[in-house]
């Protein structure tokens, strides 16, 4: 039984696209863990299984979804899409792809928050007690410093920040240059 369950669940998260590394951190476990529940070794607890089912039941590729997706692949702008929490890439636009220096697919499910500059870090530091995570803040701009990054540099300038709500449940958030 806990071996179909722990199948179950990993194809559900594969169909998804849900690596298992933000599944653990989206879960509040290790990716061994994970790992364990997908082999049928360990068993979800009913408080973990229902939470699970929450996360993978959502509709994670739903039309609004797609579309905002498409928005951001297809802009002019420099703008990117992230998990608000995680700041796993979702999605970029050609001019944001254009300014690393590798294959945006290679980001795609990571975390871009390892390339973040000192003054970037400050403002995401800021964000709960402004309200942001409440949802009484769904904007932001804020000024980037330059990182010493090579293959995701950031340039001195201005960031806005938004927060859109994605089907699953997560806020997203847009981060678009401003010229």
């Amino acid at each position: 039984m806990r071996k179909n369950l722990g199948l179950a669940l990993r194809q559900m998260r594969l169909l998804r696209g849900i690596k298992q590394t933000h599944f653990a951190q989206l879960m509040g476990v290790n990716q061994a863990t994970v790992s364990r529940w997908e082999r049928g070794q360990l068993a979800l607890s009913p408080a973990q299984q229902a939470m699970a089912h929450r996360l993978l039941a959502a509709a994670c590729d739903s039309a609004q979804d797609a579309a905002l997706k498409r928005l951001v692949e297809s802009s002019t702008h420099k703008v990117h899409l992230v998990c608000d929490r995680t700041h796993r890439l979702l999605a970029a636009s050609p001019s944001r792809q254009a300014e690393w220096r590798a294959d945006a697919s290679e980001f795609m499910g990571r975390s871009l928050i390892g390339f973040a500059s000192k003054e970037i870090l400050e403002a995401e530091a800021t964000l709960e007690e402004l309200g942001w995570h409440a949802g009484e803040l769904s904007s932001l701009e804020v000024a980037t410093g330059a990182n010493t990054d090579r293959i995701v540099p950031i340039l001195p300038g201005r960031v806005l920040w938004e927060r859109i709500a994605l089907s699953d449940g997560r806020a997203g958030r847009i981060v678009t240059t401003i010229a």
